[in-house]
């Protein structure tokens, strides 16, 4: 064995995060070390909490028996970088394990009610979690968890004033809707509008958390960087349609988590509304926003399609009345938000 075979072989193995090798990211040491049938390097990661650090290191190993030699014996060391972040972006929730953004190219494609259903999916799996609407000029979750009437309350127990999150169906609620009249527009610049964001986000008892799922708006846009700058995100979780032109919206929004700037590896995308079937032909699909758009921009992205979620009534009736469908047992829909967090969650398992 030599380097060059060595790192030849790892250019197989894909970052799902990026959807580039592990080469062209530059993950890899320049630390090869080989001795006989034993080859060592350390692959370099951003962070220690990294959602494909462990896929990626099994693929390593796998990439080194394959195209090199099924003998080899290989250890693999794990560095991390420092974060070009703010030195105090790290603390804004030490409490709080993984921080999810939830977020969408366009308006529409149904983003906060992945993201209300994935929350409570995840408690009904045993998580603790935490739910963050960052929709300033439409907050929705308020009405989707049925609290559209609660005030937050301040709480002193940690030695300064923060917000009281509400606390629904398991769920830590918190969004700009329980402080503004709901009936009201919300007209703010945007430097007010982010640093609304950012004191819902610091000034906040969120306590201990396994995940804290962020609610973004659409697009692209200030409240995005001053999340991405007062927060060390986990992944993101990109929602789209079929239809080409939320499509060209969602691969925007994957671009600018993969701005280098920004840097927040893409968990996946979730197709929403991937088809129609009525009560009346079960068996039947109806593809009204298009067929295969989402698996199409996973692919061409190099990233994971992580679920597809038909275009169902009673999903979007559960959303109106407030009670997540996913909390409705035994319903078929509740199921792929079930789905949807395990394979979320087994991204995290140690």
């Amino acid at each position: 064995m030599y380097p060059q075979q060595i790192i030849d072989a790892l250019s197989h193995v894909r970052y799902p995060g990026n959807g580039k090798n592990i080469i062209e990211s530059g993950m890899l040491e320049d630390d090869i070390r080989i001795s006989g049938m034993h080859v060592s390097f350390s692959l370099i990661f951003d962070k220690e909490r990294d959602p494909f650090l462990k896929s990626v290191v099994k693929a390593s190993e796998a990439a080194i028996k394959t195209y090199v030699s099924e003998n080899a014996s290989v250890s693999i060391n794990l560095k991390f970088r420092r974060q070009t972040v703010p030195s105090n972006q790290t603390e804004a929730l030490p409490g709080v394990k993984h921080l999810i953004a939830v977020a969408s190219g366009k308006g529409g494609v149904g983003k906060s009610t992945v993201a209300a259903n994935l929350a409570v999916a995840l408690s009904m799996q045993g998580k603790s979690v935490g739910l963050l609407d960052a929709d300033i000029h439409g907050p929705s979750q308020p009405k989707m968890f049925n609290v559209e009437d609660a005030r937050p309350v301040m709480d002193d127990s940690t030695g300064r004033e923060l917000i009281e999150p509400i606390e629904q169906y398991g769920v830590k609620l918190l969004s700009i809707g329980f402080f503004v009249d709901p009936d009201s527009a919300v007209v703010w610049r945007g430097g007010l509008a982010s640093n609304a964001i950012k004191q819902l986000i610091t000034d906040s008892h969120w306590g201990e958390l396994d995940y804290l799922l962020i609610d973004m708006p659409p697009g692209t846009s200030d409240i995005h960087l001053t999340i991405v700058q007062t927060l060390n995100l986990t992944g993101a979780v990109v929602v789209t349609t079929p239809q080409p032109v939320a499509l060209v919206d969602a691969k925007k929004g994957i671009d600018m988590f993969r701005n280098e700037k920004v840097n927040v590896p893409i968990l996946g995308i979730v197709e929403n509304m991937s088809w129609f079937t009525p009560r009346e032909l079960p068996d039947n699909r109806y593809y009204i926003f298009g067929n295969g758009g989402g698996k199409q921009l996973a692919d061409q992205m190099g990233v994971e399609l992580l679920a597809q979620i038909p275009l169902v009534e009673s999903i979007r009736q559960s959303g109106d009345d407030g009670l997540p469908i996913v909390m409705q047992e035994g319903h078929p829909a509740a199921q792929f938000y079930l789905d949807l967090a395990t394979k979320i969650d087994h991204m995290f398992e140690k």
